[in-house]
């Protein structure tokens, strides 16, 4: 289930006590939303996904779905209206709320909002600069016995809801109505969209600058990828679902959600627990610190293959300077890192050729991932994660010559021309493997320091080793290394993060 914003203001409860918690949840979960509920047996059928993120035409089609399986569009409406109500009064507090309406369904959303919060007491205004159009937009307008005012002007309060357009509209509103959502999120406290602030793509992300950010946005039914990635992510803010009944779409985009990572074995020991090997490079303080990293989230024992030493090698993790080649053999390796520190020069790109054919799975960062080319990936069948940024991302895609619209296009096409699994980092850091996405939801905006990087790449690597799947063991990294930026603090060094991985692990287990 994706968390961000809110969820920071938590206490830290044992996994254990979640576990227990969830289990409690989702047995009452299943009762209570069942039509017919029994009080002898627990035969409802489950829950709604809370993972799934739907295209806009997907999301369209789930909610025909609805309606052609006996659901009237009206009572859709009114659990969207009613569950975003939910939200608002919380985050009102008894304070004063605005709602500008558009003249669609997402208006009538939200008329059927405003309503809702009016009856539970709350002081409620509508902003309708565009009349209702739709059927169920004007039904819901007549119901709603609230002050209805065309212009935004002179309005404030404590709670601004833009339920202007959501996913209706994928281009820009006009310059007055951008004015207007600029002036009323000004003019007030909080700022809520519904599903995603008027403008915004819901599939790409893409959206007005103008737009301003909004602390909270609503998404109903179904996650949209613009809740997780684009470049309207920041106006998003704190993104929570609003249940609308909407089944499992079997779709190739879901939400990676927190995992519980498994401690070792009762008669686990340092192999079984996963061998690393870290090859080293040019620049040895970067391959160290992932190194360390990889140590201090799970691994059993890690060798960092650098014929070059550092001032920081702490006592307690190998080097081998052996030959690479003969270091590789080892068959108790179970998982290798190359790149960070690498260089790009013949000797660097010497010793990735040697990592790739070692055969063991692999996980690909940094420098490497500007080496890389087509050619030295045929024949492998070798697991392989590359893990780049925004610009290795670019770099890659036009070496393997693909390219796509979108960040998730990009990286899809990339996994697929380079048959690997791709974890492309930013602020909003994706899965793409086999054709099938995993978001994640947005972390420490600490963690833009120089090193990070190669601080997650030996987490994932770790995790890599102990649990041979490359999905899970990245989900868990990256989970992992977003938890260490929090148990860090702000302004931390890489260093300091690589130690923060330590105690963060106890967090999952």
């Amino acid at each position: 289930m994706a968390d961000s914003g809110f969820s920071r203001c938590l206490p830290t409860v044992p996994a254990s006590q979640r576990l227990q918690a969830r289990r409690r949840w989702t047995k009452c979960s299943a009762v209570t939303r069942s039509k017919s509920p029994s009080p002898e047996t627990d035969t409802a059928s489950p829950p709604p996904p809370t993972d799934q993120v739907l295209t806009v035409e997907q999301m369209r089609a789930a909610e025909a779905a609805l309606v052609d399986s006996g659901i009237a569009e009206w009572d859709l409406m009114q659990r969207a209206g009613q569950g975003a109500a939910d939200w608002i009064a919380r985050l009102a507090a008894g304070g004063s709320v605005t709602v500008l309406c558009g003249p669609g369904n997402n208006g009538g959303d939200g008329y059927v909002a405003a309503q809702a919060l009016k009856s539970r007491g709350l002081e409620v205004r509508v902003v309708a600069p565009i009349a209702p159009k739709s059927e169920l937009a004007r039904r819901a307008a007549d119901r709603f016995s609230g002050p209805v005012m065309e212009s935004a002007e002179g309005v404030s309060g404590t709670v601004f809801v833009d339920a202007l357009f959501g996913i209706g509209l994928s281009r820009p509103p006009s310059d007055d109505l951008l004015s207007a959502i600029g002036a009323l999120a000004a003019n007030h406290t909080h700022a809520v969209a519904f599903d995603v602030p008027s403008g915004v793509d819901a599939d790409t992300g893409s959206g007005p600058e103008a737009l301003p950010p909004f602390g909270l946005t609503l998404a109903f039914g179904a996650w949209k990828s613009a809740h997780f990635s684009g470049a309207s992510l920041e106006k998003i803010g704190a993104a929570r679902l609003v249940p609308i009944g909407v089944p499992d779409r079997q779709s190739g985009l879901r939400v990676a959600g927190r995992p519980g990572i498994a401690p070792p074995a009762f008669a686990a020991h340092k192999y079984t627990r996963g061998l690393v090997a870290v090859v080293g490079g040019a620049m040895p303080g970067a391959s160290l610190l992932a190194s360390q990293a990889a140590a201090l989230s799970g691994a059993g024992y890690v060798k960092w293959m650098s014929e070059h030493d550092h001032p920081g090698h702490p006592p307690d993790l190998v080097r081998d300077d052996s030959k690479l080649d003969d270091a590789l053999g080892d068959e108790r390796i179970s998982a290798v890192l190359v790149g960070p520190g690498l260089g790009r020069d013949d000797t660097a790109r010497a010793r990735l050729r040697s990592a790739l054919a070692c055969g063991k799975p692999l996980v690909l960062d940094a420098d490497a991932l500007h080496l890389i080319e087509p050619a030295m990936l045929e024949g492998l069948d070798t697991p392989i994660l590359l893990t780049p940024h925004e610009g290795e991302l670019a770099q890659l895609c036009e070496a393997f010559g693909v390219e796509g619209e979108t960040k998730r296009a990009r990286a899809l096409a990339l996994g697929e021309a380079a048959r690997c699994a791709v974890l492309a980092k930013g602020a909003d850091t994706l899965l793409a493997q086999d054709g099938q996405v995993r978001f994640f939801p947005a972390s420490s905006r600490w963690l833009s320091v120089a090193g990070s990087g190669d601080v997650l790449a030996g987490i994932a690597t770790a995790r890599l080793a102990a649990v041979e799947d490359i999905s899970r063991a990245t989900i868990e990294a990256v989970y992992l290394h977003g938890a260490a930026a929090r148990r860090a603090g702000p302004g931390f060094t890489a260093a300091m993060l690589a130690e923060a991985v330590h105690p963060a692990l106890a967090d999952f287990l």
